[in-house]
C-alpha cells in the first residue's frame, strides 16, 4: 500500500525558503466522524495535525477547525449566502468559543463581470480598531489548486493534488499543503 503522507524531500518551486523551513501536509477531504463532513490534515510521519469538521449535513453554515485531539482551535461560520461568499473565525480555547468579535474574516471577491474563471478571496483579522487585509487566496474553483499570498504577493502556502513518489496523482480527495 501507498504512502500518503508527504516525502521529505519534496520542495515548492513557488518559494525561495530553504527546504528545511517549508513543512509539507496532507489533506485527504474525508471526515474522521462517521456521519461529518470534513477533511483531516496529516504531517510528514503520517500523525493527525488537525481536523476540519461540522458535525452536520453538508450545507451546514458552521465548521470547526481542531487539533489532532478534537479540541476546537477555531469556529468558521458563514455569514452570507454562498454566492458572495463571507465567512468569520472565532478563537477558542478549546473549550469556549469567543464569538462576540470575529478574530478573521474571509471575503471572497466578485467576480460575475469578469470573463476569467478565477476563485480569489481576502482574509483580513482583527487588530483593536484595525481591519488589517493580510492574505488573498487564489484559485480556480473547478480544480483543486490554490495559493496563499501575503500583502506583498508572496506566496506562503500551496495546495495541490498530492503525487506518489513515482509521480502519479492519487485522487481529488488527497492534496498537498506546502507552506
Amino acid at each position: 500500500m501507498a504512502k500518503v503522507y508527504p516525502r521529505a524531500h519534496l520542495s515548492s518551486s513557488s518559494s525561495s525558503s530553504t527546504s528545511s523551513d517549508i513543512q509539507i501536509l496532507t489533506m485527504w477531504m474525508k471526515s474522521l466522524v462517521l456521519n461529518g463532513n470534513g477533511c483531516t490534515i496529516y504531517n510528514s510521519d503520517g500523525q493527525i495535525v488537525y481536523r476540519v469538521d461540522n458535525y452536520a449535513c453538508k450545507s451546514s453554515h458552521e465548521v470547526c477547525l481542531m487539533d489532532h485531539g478534537g479540541r476546537i482551535l477555531t469556529k468558521i461560520l458563514r455569514k452570507k449566502p454562498r454566492v458572495f461568499g463571507q465567512w468569520e473565525g472565532y478563537r477558542s480555547d478549546g473549550l469556549t468559543v469567543e464569538e462576540q468579535v470575529p478574530w478573521f474574516r474571509v471575503q471572497k471577491t466578485s467576480r460575475i463581470l469578469k470573463r476569467d474563471h478565477h476563485f480569489e478571496a481576502t482574509v483580513t483579522y482583527e487588530n483593536g480598531n484595525n481591519n488589517l487585509s493580510c492574505y488573498k487566496i487564489l484559485g480556480s474553483p473547478r480544480k483543486t489548486e490554490y495559493k496563499i499570498i501575503d500583502r506583498q504577493g508572496k506566496p506562503v502556502a500551496e495546495v495541490k493534488r498530492k503525487l506518489t513518489s513515482t509521480g502519479v496523482a492519487l485522487g481529488e480527495d488527497v492534496l498537498t499543503l506546502i507552506q
